[in-house]
């Protein structure tokens, strides 16, 4: 079932940009109805000027020339034999592509594994459709699920295979889950992941036959398989066991010692992180630093994210298991090469000069969007458009649980709320700080979802200081001291701590306007800049006045309700209310559990409701009141809405959608399938 816009979003002003109205809607509990077909597409998005037409593939090779050779040479099998019975195939974006070329990009560092997330890892049993309106069948060739939510069955695609050659089946499936996932001495350091349990319990999974099998849960667990399509759902296929169970006792009693030894782990668990995991409290993850570790992927490593190295380096997967519509294999492209460095300013500069062929992490910041334009034609390169999933450039958040009960009070109190919104000159914001892209925003979802409520986004964001004023005097704080600072219920100057983490430095350039903003309604601020970790360690314990963080939740509204109730640890506003939903025995929590008022109590209800069904329409309406319920209740002060970001790509370089979401949960631009990126030759 496809999502209808229903209102069209304001689009930034720049003459490469061009408009694209897309139904952009995360909810998409409609694969809980589907039994594995895809969603239908919606109409094709508006392409920018026309580029000359890339020339017509010869689509009479079925294979890369590079895999084709090692075939004739006896180092490959043939590649029906390599394929499965049923590959998955891919409709291009534009054309059919052609054969070999390398995609050049730039990591950040040491620790830049999202990229490496964001463009060749999106292999799960699910995916989001390229226009992220459904979820189809992608390492599963189908799935179904029960009326009740609690049992889904996937059939896997008969003959895939690992990219060394050795068959995937159900039994790797069954390996992560009764030799990783539940076994006791693993699960000690990688509890299991909150979205993988119903009832409290962890589902229970049954192999059918060599290519089925079942995922039993507790309780109805209704958005299983929304979460399987994002990030989170790699788990289901990325343990290979003919690869992996060499680190593990259960299956290897004789060499298990030595290869501890050998690779300096602590103990088995250890050395399974090494291998083919990852070690906690650490960016190491095996599929970026372990280049043994066979894939599924569209392209295996040759060269590992590690120490001593500039570069990271993938060769396409002989075994890969998708194809183009004329039966050919894909990835169209021969290797993908990140060259590793830690200036941003030098991955900018290599873009300028057209040694990046398709980017937009790092470098298509909003200050860098007039040079790129200017130098494009000499950089030979054109643009894309990402719409952003975020609802909000900057969330200001007053601790309604405060450990002190007078502050606690005066947050609690709306009027007070209400009264420090009307005091933001959001539109001087906007023009200040984000070169005049977007809009005065609130906390909701963008204007394309299907979620959008124009209360609550609009509500409060007229910036007028007699109805500030007015607000805060309805509040109750109506005497100030010398200085014409507001006082609190105790007598005191009332004073505002926000913790800002010290690398944001447009919400610290914010919260310096906005200072002056509300001290010129009586109402102190500071701005407490610190690395981010304190301030998670504060926010943790509750020891904050006020946090300031991005607003996720504007298209993937159901799996990142965050903002809009206390949902999760990054639900800053309200982290003692937080522990009521998601730990109200208390056991283990830094803050005790607080029961919240009746309508936040009654939103935490509903989305237990959610969780509980499968059926997508109901899940849409006990969203939309969850969304009425936190209009109502006015949690926290949004400033504006992301404008459309961007990102380069190098003008032979084909089959990148004109637009498409940016999103961690829509792991972009990976759901527009890179594998069938090609570069004209």
């Amino acid at each position: 079932m496809q999502r209808q816009q229903k209102s069209s979003q304001k689009r930034a002003a720049g003459h490469w940009s061009h408009t694209l109205a897309v139904a952009l809607a995360l909810v998409l509990a409609l694969a809980m109805a589907a039994c594995g077909a895809p969603a239908e597409a919606p109409p094709a998005a508006q392409a920018p000027a026309a580029a000359p037409a890339a020339p017509a593939a010869d689509t009479s090779a079925k294979e890369a020339p590079m895999l084709a050779a090692r075939v004739a040479a006896g180092e490959l099998p043939p590649l029906e034999e390599r394929l499965p019975t049923n590959p998955k195939v891919v409709q291009p974006t534009e054309s059919l592509g052609q054969y070999g070329g390398t995609w050049r990009m730039g990591l950040r560092g040491g620790q830049d594994n999202a990229l490496l997330v964001r463009t060749i890892a999106y292999e799960h049993l699910v995916r989001w459709t390229p226009d992220w309106t459904g979820i189809e069948p992608n390492v599963a060739e189908s799935y179904e699920a029960s009326a009740d939510a609690t049992e889904y069955t996937f059939k896997l695609r008969e003959g895939m295979k690992w990219s060394d050659g050795a068959p995937f089946t159900a039994d790797d499936v069954v390996f992560w889950y009764e030799d990783i996932l539940t076994n006791d001495e693993y699960k000690a350091l990688h509890p299991v992941p909150s979205w993988l349990l119903a009832g409290g319990e962890p589902p229970v999974i049954e192999k059918v036959d060599d290519y089925t099998f079942k995922v039993k849960f507790a309780a109805p667990n209704g958005l299983f398989i929304q979460n399987l399509a994002t990030p989170s759902g790699d788990d289901f296929t990325r343990w290979p066991k003919h690869y992996a169970s060499q680190f593990h006792p259960k299956y290897n009693t004789e060499t298990l010692d030595a290869l501890i030894a050998e690779a300096g782990a602590t103990d088995w668990v250890n050395l399974m992180d090494l291998k083919a995991g990852g070690v906690p409290g650490t960016p190491y993850d095996a599929r970026w630093q372990n280049s043994e570790l066979p894939t599924l992927k569209p392209w295996r490593l040759t060269t590992a994210y590690g120490e001593g190295t500039t570069q990271v380096v993938g060769e396409r997967n002989p075994f890969y298991f998708k194809v183009d519509p004329e039966g050919r294999q894909l990835p169209y492209i021969d290797r993908v090469v990140y060259e590793i460095g830690e200036d941003v300013q030098v991955l900018v500069l290599r873009a300028l000069n057209g040694e990046i062929d398709m980017q937009d992490r790092h470098i298509a910041t909003l200050d860098n969007k007039a040079v790129f334009v200017d130098n494009a034609a000499t950089g030979n390169y054109g643009f894309f458009e990402t719409v952003p999933a975020s609802m909000n450039v900057q969330v200001i958040a007053l601790n309604l649980t405060h450990k002190d009960p007078i502050k606690r009070e005066i947050y609690q109190n709306k009027d007070f709320r209400i009264g420090l919104s009307h005091a933001i000159n959001r539109q001087e914001i906007i023009d200040t700080i984000y070169v005049s892209q977007g809009e005065p925003w609130q906390l909701a979802p963008r204007p394309t979802s299907p979620f959008y409520n124009e209360q609550l986004a609009k509500q409060y964001t007229e910036y007028n200081v007699d109805l500030a004023n007015e607000y805060l005097d309805k509040a109750g704080y109506t005497e100030r001291d010398a200085q014409g600072f507001r006082l609190g219920p105790d007598g005191k100057r009332i004073v505002i701590q926000v913790d800002v983490q010290a690398i944001s430095q447009n919400w610290i350039d914010t919260l310096e306007l906005i200072k002056g903003y509300w001290a010129a309604v009586g109402i102190q601020m500071e701005p407490n800049v610190m690395d981010r970790s304190l301030m998670y360690t504060r926010k943790d314990s509750n020891e904050h006045d006020a946090s300031t963080w991005g607003g996720d939740g504007g298209l993937d509204v159901i799996l990142e309700p965050r903002w809009y109730f206390p949902f999760s640890g990054e639900s800053l506003f309200a982290e003692a209310w937080k522990e009521y939903y998601v730990n109200p025995s208390g056991v283990g929590s830094l803050v005790p559990p607080e029961e919240p008022p009746a309508p936040t109590k009654r939103q935490m209800e509903l989305y237990d409701q959610i969780k509980a069904t499968g059926d997508a329409a109901e899940q849409e309406a006990l969203m939309k009141e969850i969304l009425q319920i936190a209009a109502d209740e006015f949690y926290a002060l949004g400033i504006s809405l992301p404008a459309p970001g961007y990102g380069i790509v190098k003008n032979n370089f084909k089959n990148v959608p004109p637009s498409f979401p940016n999103a961690w949960l829509y792991p972009h631009p990976a759901p527009t399938n890179p594998e069938q990126y090609y570069i004209v030759q």
